[in-house]
């Protein structure tokens, strides 16, 4: 339970089946042409011989994944803070490193990491999760590691060499069995206003032979991270989900915001499932979202803020009816 408090750090040590975790990096250069997407964890399966580590580059602007398989005795993950080593490559809150090389790509980089916004972390609620992160057994935990971080460093894919310098990153992490069935997830940083991210999730969630609706929002916004949550008491008050466009409205006692993203073509990554990366999961890095953010005053709402975030992620798998019947009671599964 130590490392509870420590959501950033590697979770699985002595998992020996049926497991996964994975770090999500997205890194946008500063003048937006450029957004790579490096994934990292482990797939922990019964059959040990489809068990093992990988690192994962995605090119949003070439819709072009780089899958890189490594041995499970290739990874190593530090249980007090986040840092991991897959074969030749580094991964910390401070840095990241590259050095892959199958034969056919080759892929490098050298970042620097700096001033990066975690989701704020608390005795009784320990990051993203809230009090959820203490029930045992959940199919997947989430943690949100930076919201919003500087990049100083370059990439070089297969000899091409792409200078980051002055661009913005995100880092958040999963980990459990399976990712959910049915899900929705975003998030943008890249707003007119600096200092502004948004990281929203929802999700069907297996619960005592039930399952129900989750969501977890952080809106993070002139240095505090308003959160919107299925533990904090918020409300879902909209979901619509068309060819085009995902529509939400989340709202508590004070606050709303209401979110409009486009829904852009992707690109399939391998997703986890009873810890192989057997699913499929279709991710845009290039969509946009409206995000308006209102305060409840004595005459209605208040509009604080309203943008739009460019190079967006933006994911929608499974049955957007299963979600918004799981805001329902939970109900038996057949």
């Amino acid at each position: 339970m130590s490392n509870v408090w420590k959501p950033e750090a590697f979770q699985g040590k002595g998992k020996k089946e049926n497991y996964f975790e994975g770090w999500y990096f997205k890194s946008v250069s500063k003048d937006e042409k450029t957004a790579y997407a490096v994934i990292l964890g482990i797939s922990v399966s019964r059959n040990k011989t489809i068990s093992h580590s990988f690192v994962m580059l995605v090119d949003a602007a070439k819709q072009k994944l780089y899958y890189f398989q490594y041995p499970i005795s290739e990874f190593w993950g530090n249980t007090k803070k986040f840092e991991v080593k897959i074969g030749r490559n580094y991964f910390s809150l401070e840095s990241i490193k590259l050095d892959m090389d199958d034969g056919k790509d080759k892929i490098k980089a050298d970042l620097k990491i700096a001033n990066i916004y975690p989701w704020p972390v608390a005795l009784l609620s320990p990051g993203t999760m809230g009090w959820y992160a203490f029930v045992p057994m959940m199919e997947c935990y989430h943690a949100t590691a930076s919201f919003d971080h500087s990049i100083e460093g370059h990439f070089d894919v297969n000899g091409i060499i792409t200078d980051f310098t002055g661009g913005k990153g995100y880092l958040e992490k999963d980990w459990g069995r399976s990712m959910p069935s049915s899900w929705i997830w975003m998030q943008t940083n890249h707003f007119d206003e600096d200092g502004v991210s948004l990281f929203g999730s929802i999700a069907k969630i297996p619960w005592l032979g039930s399952f129900f609706t989750g969501f977890i929002f952080g809106f993070y916004y002139k240095k505090h991270i308003y959160r919107f949550a299925t533990y904090t008491g918020a409300e879902i008050q909209k979901l619509n989900v068309s060819p085009g466009r995902i529509e939400i409205i989340v709202k508590d006692k004070k606050y709303t915001l209401e979110i409009s993203a486009d829904r852009t073509e992707g690109i399939d990554l391998p997703a986890p499932k009873l810890g192989e990366m057997t699913a499929k999961v279709n991710e845009s890095l290039k969509s946009k979202i409206l995000v308006r953010f209102y305060r409840k005053g004595p005459n209605g709402n208040e509009l604080l803020f309203s943008g739009v975030g460019r190079s967006a992620g933006l994911e929608f798998v499974g049955n957007i009816q299963e979600l918004i019947s799981g805001f329902a009671k939970p109900r038996k599964r057949g």
